[in-house]
């Protein structure tokens, strides 16, 4: 199905679509920032470009947009163009996985944030307070 808007418009909308520093990230460092953790942001040294790198901890932070990383329970598919959002969205997750194995090999944690588990302020800090346990306990 054709694209129902211009292909000027189209790459404007795309170019407006942020691929770091959203307002979810910004906000989760933040709050890692306060509870003393030093790191990276959207390092090219690291492969996949995580969010957020704690070299440290040897600690990868990926936080994950519910649409463009397919989250089961709030990614919904545009009805127009569909096979190209499915196919979009399928290969964002393949990728997410490559990286997820190459950390897992290299015996760094990893960890992925959903968008919609720090939507709030209480969201962030639970999350934080998980991934330090789990960071403690590895």
């Amino acid at each position: 199905m054709p694209d129902t808007i211009s292909k000027q418009k189209r790459s404007e909308i795309m170019r407006a679509v942020k691929d770091r520093d959203s307002r979810i990230e910004t906000a989760f460092r933040k709050a890692l920032w306060h509870k003393g953790f030093r790191y990276r942001k959207n390092s090219i040294k690291y492969f996949g470009k995580p969010d957020i790198v704690l070299k440290k901890h040897k600690t990868i932070i990926f936080v994950d947009s519910c649409f463009w990383h397919g989250c089961q329970a709030h990614c919904r598919i545009p009805e127009t163009r569909r096979e190209y959002w499915v196919d979009k969205i399928e290969r964002n997750r393949e990728r997410d996985q490559e990286v997820n194995n190459y950390y897992k090999k290299l015996g760094w944690h990893l960890f992925r944030v959903w968008e919609h588990e720090i939507s709030n302020k209480i969201g962030i800090e639970k999350k934080i307070s998980q991934i330090i346990k789990r960071m403690d306990s590895q």
